[in-house]
């Protein structure tokens, strides 16, 4: 279509549709781009069912998720993470109100809630990954609210229980997509940042959940404590409709392209809608099965999975544990027994103080160079993370009791604690993302359903083991189950790449991250010969997710001789130093260093789960 052409029809459109921007009735977005530029740009193809025009974003287009204020963006990343427990502290209000039952009983009061999380992401992330984050948000949230609000009526055990875990289940959305909206919205170089805030809510809930929990029941009975969570979610609901975007590119561009296919009469198309039309119903039912595919086919995903899932399942625990330690050891009421969690809750502010002031500068930094890290690289806080953890746990579990030791030194153990959980949960959750970008939903749906399964059964034999072992030699075994994974993250470290590029999806994610290294050099080196600025690191990703295609060595994926030479750096041009990143440890080794990649065989942007 000519020039002039173009702009005939951008103007006539402009008019007719009634506007100058393409979302106009949303008030989640304070920029929008003119529908003028949208029609008058310059898309591949001829716009025809052979030849359809493949529609992308325009350049700075406010509209791009990735393109989105900062302050918006941190504003929306702890909106989407806010989020179970502070109803574990008001157990002793609920065996009043509701007396004669199992004591394993009461304790799934919170295990009930997370068993919902067994169920939920299973449903939301793939129906995310097709209606978009926004729509899953909005709907599980309006159960999630009546769910809670109902609790305050329940009049047995039973009730309480049932309605506990249909909460936990529309409430596991959040858990589910917040790796996704972060991923949509946020380069690599800031992703450890938002990644940090989202590892950290999953603990944050259940540790100061109990502090107001236990108060509030002591003062009012657990009604209220019920009730608060409803007015909680209720804010959260609210708060999403009105203000939450759509972020996720394939849906956003889908819709641009029905528009301007509606309103010009010719043939647009998403990408990847090029070669096989989009059908939701058919993609849904495949979709379902991403999670179980990427669990049980993709190594990196079942490893990193069952680490977090131990560390979740250590977490649910310890919190078990307290009112154990505190209340029935040193006689401590509710409220001030829940206090303990403090200790924690510090500990994790201190593990996000330590990757924001000292690993995500370095990670950002060297990403700025090089436009590509390996994931590997975002690893080495999780080592550390796994040393203190049971470090923390050794050092609990034999100053909890007697209770002549002061209870400060059982309290401040819980620092390292603290820290070394959202020291691995942020590195190994960010390395997964990282991985798997475009799948990233799926990935933390496989994720999030392991730890939720192990974080039910574990407390469900804490007070017995307590009760039979002793505090001592109970939280022994805690601390010595930590060990046992401690080479876990330095073993990925080491051979995460080789076992990635077992499996196609693993290879092409690799691929995309080396090509995307490639042009962001032959951009930085473009703009160093011209005087021009040099370009954001994330705009290299952005020009190859947008484009439906990129180039990958030739012979990557053929045999096995090619692969070992890829993995020895023997391919391709030199491997570029790349700097540290923290604890001394290097972002790349022979195993994580990347290759350029050179023309060959075409690759799909999007990783694909056929086992090659």
């Amino acid at each position: 279509m000519s020039e002039s052409k173009r702009d005939l029809n951008a103007s006539s459109l402009t008019v007719a549709d009634g506007g100058d921007h393409t979302l106009r009735r949303k008030p989640w977005l304070r920029k929008t781009t003119p529908w003028a530029d949208i029609v008058g740009h310059q898309y591949k193809g001829a716009g025809t069912e052979a030849d359809p025009y493949v529609i992308t974003w325009l350049p700075d287009d406010p509209e791009n998720p990735m393109n989105f204020g900062n302050g918006y963006k941190w504003g929306m990343t702890m909106l989407v993470t806010m989020g179970s427990s502070m109803l574990s502290a008001a157990i002793k209000s609920i065996r009043m109100d509701f007396p004669g039952h199992n004591s394993m009983l009461y304790i799934m009061i919170t295990g009930i809630y997370v068993l919902g999380f067994v169920v939920g992401p299973l449903l939301w992330a793939p129906m995310s990954e097709i209606y978009g984050r926004r729509l899953l948000f909005v709907l599980t949230y309006i159960p999630f609210t009546a769910f809670n609000a109902a609790c305050c009526g329940a009049q047995d055990m039973n009730t309480l229980l049932v309605l506990r875990f249909f909460a936990g289940t529309f409430g596991s959305s959040t858990m589910t997509n917040s790796g996704g909206t972060i991923a949509d919205m946020f380069s690599p170089a800031q992703r450890g940042a938002a990644m940090g805030i989202f590892a950290m809510m999953p603990m944050l809930g259940p540790a100061i959940g109990p502090v107001g929990g236990g108060f509030l029941s002591d003062a009012e009975g657990w009604k209220w404590v019920a009730g608060l969570i409803a007015i909680f979610s209720g804010v959260l609901t609210t708060a999403g409709t009105l203000f939450l975007p759509e972020t996720y590119e394939p849906v956003l561009l889908r819709q641009r392209a029905k528009r301007l296919q509606k309103n010009t009469g010719r043939v647009y198309r998403y990408e990847q809608d090029v070669k096989k039309e989009f059908d939701a119903r058919k993609m849904f039912r495949e979709q379902l099965k991403v999670p179980y595919k990427l669990l049980f086919t993709e190594p990196i995903v079942a490893i990193a999975s069952l680490y977090l899932a131990v560390v979740y399942a250590i977490m649910y625990m310890e919190f078990t544990a307290f009112p154990i330690i505190f209340q029935q050891y040193r006689g401590w009421s509710s409220g001030v027994s829940a206090l303990a969690f403090i200790g924690i809750t510090l500990g994790s502010f201190f593990g996000l103080v330590f990757l924001g002031v000292y690993v995500n500068p370095r990670y950002a930094k060297a990403h700025e160079e090089k436009g590509y890290l390996p994931p590997e690289a975002r690893l080495p806080a999780a080592t550390v993370g796994s040393i203190l953890l049971p470090v923390g746990l050794f050092i609990f579990a034999w100053t909890c009791v007697p209770v002549r030791i002061h209870w400060i030194g059982a309290i401040s153990s819980t620092l390292p604690i603290g820290a070394g959980i959202v020291l691995l949960m942020l590195g190994v959750s960010v390395y997964l993302v990282d991985t798997y970008l475009l799948l990233s939903a799926s990935v933390m749906a496989a994720a999030t359903v392991t730890r939720s399964i192990l974080g039910v059964v574990f407390p469900l034999f804490t007070v017995d083991m307590y009760t039979a072992m002793g505090p001592n030699w109970a939280g022994t075994f805690v601390a010595l189950l930590a060990c046992l994974f401690i080479p876990c993250p330095i073993l990925m470290y080491i051979y995460g790449r080789r076992i990635r590029r077992w499996t196609k999806p693993g290879r092409e994610a690799d691929d995309l991250g080396r090509a995307i290294a490639q042009k962001h050099q032959a951009e930085r080196a473009r703009a160093a010969a011209s005087g021009e600025a040099l370009p954001k690191d994330s705009e290299a990703e952005l020009d190859l997710r947008n484009e439906p295609e990129y180039f990958t060595p030739e012979d990557a994926h053929k045999d096995r001789a090619a692969e070992m030479a890829l993995e020895e750096g023997s391919i391709g041009e030199e491997e570029p130093e790349t700097p540290k990143v923290a604890g001394g440890m290097s972002a790349s080794s022979s195993t994580t260093a990347f290759t350029q990649p050179q023309e060959g065989r075409r690759v799909s942007a999007i990783p694909t789960l056929d086992r090659q």
